[in-house]
């Protein structure tokens, strides 16, 4: 397993989480019972005795017929009092004995706050009340009788403690398990005055051991508070760790993760532990059964030799009984907590199981970390942001959702044309912005977006092809390549290629097998998931949507907003979902710009709990109107997909007591809803909150209680302004000056301007002026040279790296990269080096390195705001010189596992647009001295290249009908409404046919 790093000693890294004491479990008196018999006997008469004594004295509350006006033209008598008095109390009787149900639902499950029922404050409340005191019978049941829950057990199920057995039936009278459990209390207050084996007695002298508590409501133990209530400091957990690392437990199976703990076993305590849980070993206890005694003398006795013991401990029975606990009930944060109530462990998964050799069963112990093949990674930023460096899925989402609103400025400014075009390239970013950029090359893993996008959806799909639900999904892990999604509980076994994981709330697919995923035409299932941090090798990603209840935040505000923004950027820029809403409080009004349909903000708590009581009564109607139990059923099979997207509210002020109170109570139900709720707090204690956790000072995001100490994923401030105006400054409108229309690169197109290297990159790649590296390497020094001409700003080191390395290279292996293209480029005749590096540390090339996608751009240039203003004939030359050099796609050639970082650049996007502007002025040109078969020469060019440009089909269409030849254009629009397929033509396109050839309709159906 990987190692939890602690935190730092300072006292920013305690952990706010409330720290519940122990439940003692107190046993039951006659009181008690007589309690719980008269509360039986109370809710009889109210839901028996009440409804039959009103059949029998007043009759049923309905009618025989329904003749409304008849019944108006009665006369009111005292026997219509009498009926409308009857019908009162059988409607009072029947809201009671829905009080009643609700509240013994949330007893018997454990899971929320009670629903309300419409007008029945007292009623309800005495109906909790009788419930609470009917509960006791089982409890006290269990406690008078723990033999019954040996009944219809096989034998080795008897070999296991009663703790365990209780733990097996999630979610089924909660507080009897609790009870029947108590034993183990019990046993731990017995212990203090026992009586050790005489050799136990001598080896540990006057040790002290603590039995693990069972679980009291949401609260379960965690040797995180075991250590702050008995050492003084929780981080000291570690200590009582390492002293039960690996030692044989009573039930036979082993302590191997801090996180993972049971109910009923047996820790031994650092000597200086103190307080009123532990058992010493006295030499006198003649009260503990010797069952109590043998069980902590064996514990005590395997000491350090309990990995050799520990085979022989588990062999036979117990083998078997252990096997089946890790399996089925392995750490109370896996299976049980979606029962307790919402308290969990996300536990960190270990890898894909493989069989050991001695015992013959599966050994789900994760491999040492030299048996990890981990790819070679870059060992400096070069001054980057380490914040998304490290964050390759926030990095993916906000590159490709930059790329996208690029192209669609571009776009914009073509066919809008606002401010006279701001040109065919986005604007430059600089300082911060510039960093940040390269920071998202570098950083951003858009193949394991995809692979996790196509596992989810895959996921689905083949749950739906086999009727089944989606199971309810905490948390996934990206571990190695592989995906393990944490299930609230055991769901039976996945579908292929899926496997189960290290135990029944694990199934975990290889990437091997994520690969052959096929994008599905599914619903994405689990939209909710956000990263959080890693921990060594592994990523988190919580499900926010499924949380069962409110997720606090604690910490300092700089720290917690850096979260915040990260989780917010996150899901409104990720790949693995459709629509969602996020909803922002208390800060990220700029962060709408990252996505306007996604995120919107809200001034205050008021407005938000208006909000969300609204859209919470409107989801439960839609769910109960399309007979769906939660969200998850809802996104399987031929539901509405849209109907179940997230609503996920990101709230950064912390709430007062009672706005507290009421998003809890809202929350309650939220996970069955689709909405999830993350809330900061600054003082560490939320009421109503079901998962805490803390942002340290030292990036350290800490959730005892949930078992995680992660190296948080965060947004700090100025990477988020930074991020907020790579966003803003694509508006075409935007620029304080105005939108300019000069490309950042212009080469001398004369004679004098021969280039020393010129690369032709539209259309097959060729170089000329260098020769052809020898070797394997001339293929990586081809990609290099062109990533580097499609950025003439610059290229720092590390995108370079990641372009061509996308798992990651050493420092040595670029730097030699950078040594053989230097060599190859060569020299300026002044000595130059035609590979430079600017003051920011950026790879430049010199001017004397061109390629003819620079020539293009300064051809269209020139032509249109240079010489070929004041001349017509140099305007017409140097369009036609442009649009020859356009030879097909850019890279035509390329192969198909190289130059993959083409899908982060919007060159395919600025490429078409390029040359139908310039085809339309060239067309323009020839128009203009009534060369129509010219200017459709020209148009035909482009449309090779830019064929969905509709400007070009409107030219074609105008060009043509100047030739008045009706035939022509008919066969013109026939063959424009074949390129547009099913779609149609666009409705600009219709109308302009409409003006030219009326009768088009009616033609191009008789042609075919």
């Amino acid at each position: 397993m990987p190692r939890r790093r602690s935190p730092s000693p300072s006292s920013s890294t305690a952990p706010r989480n409330r720290t519940p004491q122990p439940v003692r479990v107190r046993r039951r008196t006659f009181g008690d019972f007589v309690k719980a018999f008269l509360a039986f006997v109370a809710l009889a008469v109210l839901l028996v005795g009440v409804p039959v004594a009103l059949a029998m004295t007043a009759g049923w509350p309905f009618p025989e017929t329904f003749e409304p006006m008849e019944w108006l033209k009665q006369d009111i008598s005292v026997s219509t009092f009498l009926s409308i008095l009857t019908f009162v109390v059988w409607l009072a009787w029947a809201q009671f004995t829905a009080c009643v149900l609700v509240e013994m639902k949330a007893a018997l499950s454990g899971v929320g706050v009670p629903g309300r029922v419409p007008g029945a404050g007292p009623s309800q409340l005495l109906a909790r009340q009788l419930v609470a005191a009917l509960l006791l019978v089982g409890a006290t049941a269990a406690s008078f009788t723990p033999s019954l829950a040996q009944l219809g057990q096989t034998f080795d199920d008897t070999q296991r403690p009663t703790v365990a057995a209780a733990q097996q039936t999630p979610g089924l009278f909660a507080q009897q398990q609790e009870q029947a459990a108590g034993a183990a209390a019990a046993v731990a207050e017995q212990a203090g005055h026992s009586e050790a084996a005489p050799a136990a007695a001598k080896k540990q002298g006057d040790t002290k051991f603590y039995r693990i508590q069972p679980p009291e409501g949401r609260h379960h133990d965690s040797l995180w508070e075991i250590a702050e209530r008995h050492l003084g400091d929780g981080r000291r957990y570690k200590e009582i760790f390492e002293l039960n690392k690996d030692r044989v437990q009573p039930d036979g199976s082993r302590l191997s993760e801090a996180s993972l703990i049971r109910p009923g076993w047996i820790m031994e305590m650092p000597g200086d532990a103190r307080g009123g849980d532990l058992v010493e070993m006295p030499d006198d206890a003649p009260e503990v059964s010797p069952e109590v005694r043998q069980q902590i003398s064996d514990y005590a006795r395997t000491g350090d030799g309990a990995s050799g013991g520990g085979d022989q401990a588990q062999g036979g029975d117990q083998a078997q009984g252990g096997d089946q606990a890790q399996g089925g009930d392995q750490a109370q944060g896996s299976g049980n907590e979606d029962s307790g109530g919402g308290a969990a462990h996300v536990d960190l998964p270990q890898q894909r199981p493989a069989p050991a050799p001695d015992t013959g069963h599966a050994d789900l112990r994760r491999p040492a970390p030299d048996q990890v093949a981990t790819p070679a990674q870059d060992s400096s930023s070069f001054g980057l942001p380490e914040a998304l460096l490290t964050a390759p899925l926030l990095a993916a989402g906000l590159l490709g959702a930059l790329g996208h609103r690029r192209r669609q400025a571009l776009w914009q400014s073509a066919f809008a044309g606002i401010g006279g075009r701001r040109g065919m390239e986005p604007p430059t970013p600089t300082g911060d912005a510039l960093d940040v950029q390269d920071a998202l090359l570098v950083g951003a893993d858009p193949e394991g977006v995809r692979l996790l996008d196509r596992s989810l959806r895959g996921l689905a799909a083949s749950l739906a092809a086999e009727s089944r639900p989606l199971p309810t999904v905490y948390a996934a892990w990206m571990s190695n390549g592989d995906l393990h999604l944490q299930l609230a509980q055991p769901s039976g076994k996945p579908p292929s290629p899926w496997q189960l994981g290290q135990d029944q709330t694990f199934w975990m697919l290889a990437r091997a097998d994520a690969e052959t995923y096929e994008d599905a035409d599914t619903a994405a299932p689990y939209p909710g998931l956000v990263s959080l941090g890693t921990m060594d090798d592994s990523r988190l990603l919580l499900n926010l949507e499924s949380v069962p209840g409110i997720v606090s935040l604690s910490g300092r505000e700089e720290d917690r907003a850096a979260v915040f923004a990260s989780v917010a950027a996150e899901l409104a820029t990720n790949g693995w979902s459709d629509r969602m809403t996020i909803t922002l409080v208390g800060f990220g009004e700029d962060l709408t710009a990252l996505a306007p349909s996604r995120l919107r903000h809200l001034d205050g708590i008021e407005a938000l709990i208006e909000t969300m009581e609204a859209e919470t009564r409107q989801r439960r109607g839609a769910l109960g109107a399309a007979g769906h139990d939660s969200v998850l059923t809802g996104r399987t099979g031929p539901a509405q997909h849209t109907r179940w997207a997230p609503h996920l509210v990101l709230l950064a002020a912390e709430p007062s007591p009672e706005d507290a109170m009421t998003l809890a109570e809202l929350a309650a139900d939220a996970s069955r809803l689709g909405i999830g709720y993350l809330v900061g707090t600054g003082s560490g204690d939320l009421p109503g909150a079901a998962w805490e956790m803390e942002i340290t000072g030292e990036g350290r995001l800490l959730a005892p209680l949930l078992g995680l100490e992660l190296d948080a994923q965060l947004l700090p401030a100025a990477q988020r302004r930074a991020v907020v105006e790579l966003f803003t400054d694509t508006d075409p409108e935007r620029s304080p000056d105005g939108p300019g229309t000069t490309p950042p690169f212009l080469v001398d197109i004369s004679e004098q301007g021969r280039p020393a290297v010129y690369a032709r990159l539209v259309g097959p790649y060729e170089i000329i002026g260098l020769e052809t590296p020898d070797g394997e390497r001339s293929a990586l020094l081809h990609e290099a040279l062109a990533l580097l001409l499609l950025h003439r700003e610059g290229v720092h080191p590390r995108v370079l790296s990641s372009a061509l390395w996308p798992r990651g290279v050493t420092d040595d292996v670029r730097g030699a990269l950078l040594d053989r293209l230097r060599d190859w480029l060569g020299t300026d005749p002044d000595g130059t080096p035609r590979l430079r590096t600017d003051d920011t540390g950026r790879l430049t090339l010199a001017k004397s390195v061109v390629s003819d996608l620079d020539v293009l751009r300064s051809l269209y240039h020139e032509a249109t705001q240079g010489k070929g203003v004041d001349s017509r004939a140099v305007r017409g030359r140097l369009l036609t010189d442009a649009l020859v050099l356009v030879r097909g796609p850019l890279l035509a050639d390329r192969p198909e596992d190289r130059y993959r970082w083409l899908t982060h650049e919007i060159v395919d996007a600025q490429l078409p647009l390029l040359v139908a502007d310039t085809g339309l002025a060239l067309a323009e040109f020839h128009m203009e001295k009534n060369r129509a078969e010219k200017a459709i020469e020209a148009l035909n060019a482009a449309l090779r290249t830019a064929p969905a440009d509709e400007r070009l089909w409107h030219e074609l269409l105008r060009a043509t009908h100047a030739l008045d030849d009706p035939e022509r254009l008919t066969a013109l629009a026939s063959d424009l409404v074949a390129r547009s397929g099913s779609r149609g033509l666009p409705p600009r396109t219709e109308a302009l046919l409409d003006e030219l050839l009326p009768t088009w309709r009616d033609a191009v159906a008789a042609a075919g």
